[in-house]
């Protein structure tokens, strides 16, 4: 066996990718004589900076390791936090450029022409003595390739999976030193970067749930394409972005919040789509206990809705995401195919009263019991997940194409020995009609304008939010002016 490299050994005739392990990853930067940078950690040790002291050869590489674990002079070297947090985005972005402006500062790069800066922190908690809390934290890596380049950075939200304090220490500092590595030596595919993440670490132990790359390095990186990647590689169950494009971090955005979640297709988002969320989210203000200040409409995507024609089109996801973001929209990207574990979600962040907009089909799916036969407890147990916390779901009617029959919550044929317990979630509100749909749009499907988009038909615009058809046909989404693609009968009607 000939090694060529750190990461790639040759056995026979096979090219094989080995890990290397945390020392050799920490003794590699160590012996790169142009890397240079500093270490800032707080709130679970120095278990980082740790494997670089112990791998040897850090003199030429680390310029200062600190960890400002008190709060006042915390402040005083990174300024305050409103309202007086400290694991925070917005304390760690502090303390990265804090500490590189200061490294510029006190090494003169005239006398060091060819040093590649970087700056690591994090600002964490580990879980609580109680152990009801397991903890979170940001983490961060500033950095440069070239010696003359504007600096990029990687910053990422983690969750610890693990009971005990020390070893979600010693998971923090495996973690990061995958994060420098991968800086420094997988840059160029961000998405192969994702699982370097992980290297020596499980699934179990650490949650990535939300992650920003940005910089020259990463120009051509879209972050909802990476926030995609989050949940489809199971780091997290659940990832969302803002109309902007850029990760949120779920617990920040959904935390204490009166949250209607509208899920669908969105191929393209259509009238219906609008007139669902828009009709229901004047319902959802109007209910007593919602304070109309306190609510967020969320746009969901499933993964098996983006696996409905096999393999996910991150072209296609990214085509849908386009759209909801031109429209001020927020999308969650999800591996919750069961509702009941999107409210189970919810649940973690908000105890304030939530919605689900959805389709008169998707109300039948909640309430056949074939979707839960792996469930133990079976549908019972999956409809008092849904239920017994504090939901409302608005329920869009479907016009049946051959008869012309309004389908709605009234007339919805339901198994007979559930039919008791679904007319009492309608009498008790649990259940709603959407009031005051628009009529004329009942015969808008996103399938179909799909089609016609396809087929270069006329006319399909004007079924879509104004200025979505513009868009499509500006930025040749969803395979406008292409070859045909294939599609899939079973796909949602919304």
């Amino acid at each position: 066996m000939k090694r060529i490299s750190t990461d790639i050994v040759i056995k026979g005739d096979k090219v094989i990718e080995q890990i290397p392990s945390i020392r050799d990853k920490a003794l590699r930067i160590n012996l790169n004589e142009n890397i240079y940078g500093s270490f800032s950690e707080i709130g679970a040790g120095q278990e980082t900076v740790r494997h670089f002291f112990r791998a040897g050869g850090a003199s030429g590489t680390i310029a200062k390791a600190m960890s400002a674990y008190d709060k006042v002079f915390s402040d005083a070297i990174y300024g305050t936090e409103e309202p007086g947090r400290y694991v925070t985005e917005g304390r760690l972005k502090k303390m990265l450029q804090y500490e590189m402006e200061l490294m510029q500062e006190r090494l003169d790069r005239k006398s060091h022409p060819n040093k590649l800066f970087f700056c690591y922190a994090n600002t964490v908690t580990t879980i609580d003595f109680a152990k009801k809390f397991k903890g979170h934290g940001w983490v961060g890596i500033k950095f440069q390739t070239e010696p003359d380049q504007d600096f990029n950075d990687i910053i990422l939200h983690v969750r610890f999976k693990e009971n005990d304090s020390r070893l979600q220490q010693e998971t923090l500092g495996v973690l990061g030193v995958n994060l420098i590595y991968s800086a420094f030596y997988k840059y160029n595919d961000p998405k192969r970067m994702l699982d370097y993440l992980y290297d020596h670490l499980e699934i179990d132990q650490i949650e990535i749930d939300t992650i920003n790359f940005s910089g020259p390095l990463f120009q051509d990186t879209d972050n909802r394409l990476m926030s995609l990647q989050l949940v489809k590689k199971g780091m997290t169950d659940a990832v969302m972005f803002g109309p902007d494009g850029k990760s949120l971090l779920p617990a920040a955005v959904l935390y204490k919040k009166s949250i209607l979640v509208h899920r669908g297709s969105f191929r393209p988002v259509t009238k219906v789509n609008m007139d669902i969320i828009n009709k229901s989210h004047l319902m959802f203000e109007n209910d007593p206990k919602v304070l109309p200040q306190n609510t967020l409409k969320v746009f969901e995507i499933t993964l098996s809705n983006l696996r409905s024609e096999g393999e996910i089109n991150e072209k296609d996801f990214l085509d849908r995401a386009e759209i909801l973001c031109s429209l001020g929209e927020t999308v969650m990207i999800s591996n919750f195919q069961e509702y009941y574990k999107l409210v189970d979600y919810l649940a973690l962040y908000t105890k304030e009263v939530c919605g689900l907009a959805m389709g008169v089909n998707n109300l039948y799916d909640i309430f056949d019991s074939q979707y839960y036969e792996e469930l133990s407890g079976g549908i019972l147990s999956a409809l008092g997940a849904i239920f017994t916390k504090d939901i409302r779901v608005y329920v869009y009617p479907l016009k049946e194409a051959r008869t012309g029959e309004m389908i709605t919550t009234q007339n919805l044929k339901i198994h007979p020995r559930i039919i008791d317990l679904y007319k009492y979630f309608i009498s008790t509100g649990k259940i709603k009609d959407i009031d005051s749909i628009d009529h004329t749009i009942l015969d808008v499907f996103s399938r179909d304008i799909l089609k016609r988009i396809m087929a270069h038909e006329e006319g399909w615009e004007n079924k879509l939010p104004d200025g979505v058809g513009s868009l499509i046909k500006k930025q040749k989404l969803f395979g406008y002016k292409k070859e045909k693609i294939v599609f899939d009968e079973t796909e949602e009607f919304f």
